[in-house]
């Protein structure tokens, strides 16, 4: 009997170790697939994008070749690395303003009814006011100084926080917190120890999208009436018909925006256990 049952019990072992090892493979491609893949997308598309204008013999103030705009990159490092400091100080203020005014609301609005009720509606219709038409009207009351460039990121940055942080907080079923006050928990500590944390993949979802929004809003308070900043700095390639210091600008702001998500991504990631990570990559994504 002996015999017969050492050998299943080590079969046993040995198929739980092959699961495990299959599944850390795969994993670990997953991993490098979500590297490799778009990288060689970008660039198969870039070659794809040299060629035809060598082929074709674009114009380069059409479509300047991706190498012509390396090299503007490159002869204008510097002022592409000015005008970005200006414009990421205005993303980050943006930014932290609408967490500090974000979450607060969507705290209120999950725990006061009335007010939600109130403030709801008028949360989702003000986003269907177009935020470069209510750019001037900063620029009147506040100047064409740093403030309105900051408050035009919140506006456009806000919503997502709210939105993202009430829903997470409303997620919560209620049995938990029937749980929480069997065990003898009171209000406070059942919101930070069962309400919060069970929001916070949520509230981090709204975050990277809040940061994504943050650099559009800056770049509109460029637009409108800036004095500096990489909007700025388009709109005055676009007037002197350099497209490849334009397509340097885009490129510089897109860098800056995929580096402040990612940095949002890894203080989630330092916060929030791996399981909740996953919740809120799946619901920013399908954000």
């Amino acid at each position: 009997m002996t015999d017969t049952v050492a050998p299943i019990g080590r079969s046993s072992g040995e198929l739980e170790a092959g699961v495990q090892r299959r599944r850390r493979q795969r994993a670990r491609r997953d991993r490098i697939g979500a590297v490799v893949y778009p990288i060689a997308m970008m660039v198969a598309a870039l070659a794809i994008w040299e060629a035809a204008t060598r082929a074709l013999s674009i114009p380069s103030y059409l479509l300047p070749a991706p190498s012509a705009i390396l090299q503007s990159m490159a002869t204008n490092s510097a002022v592409l690395l000015k005008e970005s400091v200006s414009t990421t100080i205005e993303i980050l203020l943006g930014f932290a303003l609408s967490v500090a005014v974000g979450v607060p609301l969507a705290l209120a609005i999950y725990l006061w009814r009335p007010f939600a009720r109130a403030v709801y509606p008028v949360l989702v219709s003000s986003q269907a006011v177009p935020k470069v038409a209510v750019a001037p009207l900063f620029l009147v009351w506040f100047g064409f100084g740093l403030l309105p460039k900051v408050l035009i990121a919140f506006l456009i940055a806000f919503f997502p926080v709210v939105i993202n942080t009430a829903m997470g907080l409303a997620a919560l079923e209620r049995e938990k917190i029937y749980l929480a006050q069997s065990m003898g928990l009171g209000p406070l500590a059942t919101f930070f120890k069962i309400q919060l944390p069970n929001a916070m993949p949520s509230i981090f979802a709204g975050l990277k999208i809040s940061i994504t929004f943050a650099v559009v809003g800056a770049v509109v308070g460029e637009f409108v009436g800036g004095q500096g900043g990489l909007g700025y700095l388009l709109l005055i390639a676009n007037g002197n018909m350099d497209t490849a210091l334009l397509f340097a600008g885009i490129v510089a702001l897109t860098v800056l925006g995929v580096v402040l998500f990612l940095l949002i991504g890894l203080v989630e990631r330092l916060v929030l256990p791996p399981h909740a990570v996953e919740r809120a990559s799946f619901g920013s994504e399908s954000m």
